[in-house]
């Protein structure tokens, strides 16, 4: 198993489901390693071949959902997530679509402000030296984000589809 994956289940307090689902996509990403040039459809019968309720991916690119019950912990997951791809891979842009106003407002305070009882990434040293970039429909238009000084390597964007 990944190094990765018992520092971020260790450092983040991951539940069982949680811890899980980080080893899944430990094991995802190293039968089918993430890049630009991937071929999508070797990619996905990589993934079948070993989790065989994925079926399609339903786009051009490779996309997953993970099945967590209510209370579980989903937004930590995505800190877990966003924390091991950055580690282990190397990924510094994400992307976090919020369902309306109330969760957007909720994910941009669990990602940015280090003194929220809820913030994702609470024990990640790397984010402690280096935190990431939140970026918001807010925010978005205010820095250049290849700019490199842009707070920090690690960019999130959160946007909210309302």
């Amino acid at each position: 198993m990944n190094r990765h994956v018992n520092a971020i289940a260790g450092r983040l307090s991951l539940r069982h489901p949680q811890r899980r689902s980080l080893e899944i996509l430990d094991r995802i990403t190293e039968i089918a390693p993430p890049g630009k040039a991937a071929d999508v459809a070797a990619m996905l019968a990589a993934i079948r071949s070993e989790f065989p309720s994925v079926t399609d991916f339903e786009r051009d690119f490779p996309s997953l959902c993970f099945a967590l019950a209510t209370g579980v912990g989903k937004t930590r997951l995505m800190g877990a997530f966003i924390s091991y791809l950055h580690l282990a891979h190397g990924i510094d842009n994400f992307f976090v679509l919020a369902p309306n106003l109330t969760i957007y407002n909720k994910l941009i305070a669990d990602f940015s402000d280090r003194n929220h009882p809820k913030y994702v990434f609470r024990g990640i040293a790397e984010f402690a030296i280096d935190a990431p970039s939140i970026i918001t429909g807010d925010n978005y238009d205010q820095h250049d984000p290849r700019s490199g000084t842009f707070l920090g390597g690690v960019r999130i964007n959160i946007f909210n589809i309302s």
